[in-house]
C-alpha cells in the first residue's frame, strides 16, 4: 500500500525487491548487467492491530458497529551506509455499523475489508510525514559519460530539472567507519565543478540531462563523483 501511495505522487522511482528479483532473473538468461540502484530504503511493519465489536441496546432498537484499528511504523535508511535517519508512526481505524429497530433491521457479517482499510488509513497518517523527510532530503545524481565537452547525467523534468539550471559536482569522501561509534561516516565531499543544464534525453522512467562544464573541471572516474542540486 505505501508502495502504491509513493508511485501515485509521481515524485519517487519505487522499487520492490520482487521487481528487483525478476529484473536479476531476466538478466540472468540474457546475460544483462544492469545495476538497478536505490537513494533510500524503506523499511516497516505493522506494530499493533485489533478488532473489537461495541454495540447499543435499547427498547426497541439496537446498534452495532466492528471496529479495527492498525498502527504502522516506517523507517527510512540511507541505502549507502545502512543508517536509519528517520521514522515514524502511522494509526487508523475503520468501522462498518448495522441497525435493528423492533427486530427488522441488517445484521453484519464479519468484514475481512475493514483490516486493509485500518492499515490504509495508518499509511495515510504517517504518508505526510514520509514525503516532507524525502523532500528535505539534498538531491543528487551520478553522471552517465563524459563526450566531446558534455556531460550526461541521469534524472531530468521528473526529478524537478529545467534548462539552464547550475549543478554542483564533486568527488565523493571516503567512507569511514568510526571508532565511537561503529557507524560509517561520509567524508566531505570535493568540489570539482559546476555545470548547467542544456537539455534531456531517454525516457520518462529513465530521463537523462546534457549538460555543459561552465566553471572548473571534471577529472578523474566518474564513479566517484556525485552531482547535488542546484547551486545559488
Amino acid at each position: 500500500m505505501l508502495a502504491a501511495r509513493l508511485v501515485e505522487t509521481g515524485k519517487f522511482i519505487v522499487l520492490e525487491r520482487r521487481d528487483l528479483d525478476a529484473i536479476k532473473n531476466e538478466q540472468a538468461l540474457v546475460g544483462g548487467g544492469i545495476t538497478v540502484g536505490a537513494d533510500t530504503i524503506l523499511v516497516g511493519s505493522i506494530t499493533q492491530f485489533g478488532r473489537q465489536h461495541e454495540g447499543k441496546v435499547g427498547f426497541l432498537n439496537s446498534q452495532a458497529r466492528q471496529v479495527a484499528s492498525a498502527t504502522v511504523e516506517i523507517r527510512l535508511v540511507e541505502s549507502h551506509t545502512g543508517q536509519a535517519f528517520f521514522s515514524t508512526t502511522g494509526s487508523g481505524s475503520a468501522t462498518t455499523a448495522t441497525s435493528e429497530v423492533a427486530g427488522f433491521g441488517s445484521q453484519a457479517a464479519y468484514d475481512s475489508t475493514l483490516n486493509d482499510k485500518a492499515i490504509s488509513a495508518a499509511i495515510s497518517d504517517l504518508m505526510t510525514n514520509v514525503m516532507q523527510k524525502l523532500a528535505q532530503r539534498q538531491w543528487s545524481t551520478d553522471i552517465l559519460s563524459v563526450q566531446n565537452g558534455d556531460v550526461m547525467i541521469s534524472g531530468g523534468t521528473r526529478e524537478g530539472l529545467q534548462i539552464g539550471d547550475r549543478l554542483s559536482v564533486a568527488r565523493r569522501g571516503k567512507l569511514i567507519v568510526s571508532r565511537q561509534t561503529g557507524l560509517p561516516i561520509e567524508l566531505p565531499a570535493q568540489p570539482l565543478a559546476t555545470i548547467q543544464v542544456q537539455g534531456f534525453f531517454g525516457s520518462e522512467d529513465a530521463e537523462g540531462a546534457r549538460a555543459i562544464v561552465i566553471a572548473g573541471k571534471i577529472e578523474g572516474n566518474i564513479e566517484e563523483l556525485t552531482v547535488t542540486s542546484p547551486t545559488s
